[in-house]
């Protein structure tokens, strides 16, 4: 079986919600680096756009929980190069907050952000898609939260929980032209996120974690770059796990005398 080169995007356009820093600009220009055009969104410009060799990815600012917004971000990448082959929505994120006490207009803006933004520009993505001979995917970036919540994510862990299973619902209704499959990401070692693991930057959570290290934002490149692929043609409504196997119970950690450090949101 001959499968020539499985991550040769030239000639393929991708566009990358919050695709301006971490994650996002790993997964933007893992893109680049294998010949697509991209495009990214954010709220603002950053000072230095993703790139790869010489290239850059092109920029919108978007707020992709409007739905007009979402659709002019498609039709921008259309207008600037032609097509429409992969969409990754990837931004999202939540600061925690405590179930009890957490207002309304918080809980909006976070299911906002983690499931309806993806749900408006999957919309106008897919109406590209179906009208193209070789169709397209949608990859909707999810996180274990979905599975196993931790304090102070209680509408993160609900929106995240609804991103798996609009990316089933939407498998369901789109295919065979276009896939929408899901990566359920794990603890994973960023900037901005640093903070979350502790003063000694995460050393003791690589404890509960069987690869004994936390992920890197390539690692989840890598991942949609996979689903992207000629390599997953097959694959539809699938959750791909990048979480380096999940987290090791607590009581195996206990009876072994492993400690983690707790701190609370």
């Amino acid at each position: 079986m001959d499968v020539g080169n499985p991550i040769d995007f030239t000639g393929r356009v991708v566009i990358v919600t919050g695709g301006t820093k971490g994650i996002g600009a790993a997964i933007a220009e893992a893109f680049l680096a294998s010949g697509a055009d991209v495009l990214v969104c954010g709220r603002s410009a950053p000072g230095t756009l993703p790139g790869s060799d010489g290239r850059r990815c092109a920029f919108r600012a978007t707020d992709v929980r409007d739905p007009e917004a979402a659709a002019a971000l498609v039709d921008t990448a259309v207008e600037r190069f032609g097509r429409l082959d992969v969409l990754v929505n990837n931004a999202g994120g939540s600061p925690a907050a405590d179930a009890a006490t957490a207002s309304p207009r918080f809980v909006e803006k976070i299911v906002a952000l983690n499931l309806l933004a993806p749900f408006y520009v999957a919309q106008a993505a897919n109406r590209v898609m179906q009208s193209q001979d070789e169709g397209g995917c949608v990859i909707n970036i999810g996180s274990v939260a979905s599975r196993t919540p931790q304090p102070g994510t209680a509408a993160y862990t609900a929106a995240k929980a609804g991103l798996w299973g609009l990316t089933r619902a939407l498998a369901l209704e789109w295919a065979p032209r276009v896939r929408v499959n899901h990566i359920t990401t794990g603890l994973i070692r960023t900037e901005s996120a640093a903070k979350v693991y502790g003063e000694d930057g995460g050393a003791a959570v690589t404890e509960v974690v069987p690869m004994r290290r936390m992920a890197v934002p390539g690692d989840v490149a890598h991942a949609c770059l996979y689903l992207a692929s000629g390599l997953a043609a097959y694959v539809n409504g699938a959750d791909l796990a990048v979480h380096g196997g999940g987290e090791l119970p607590a009581r195996y950690l206990a009876a072994r005398g492993v400690r983690i450090p707790f701190s609370s949101p």
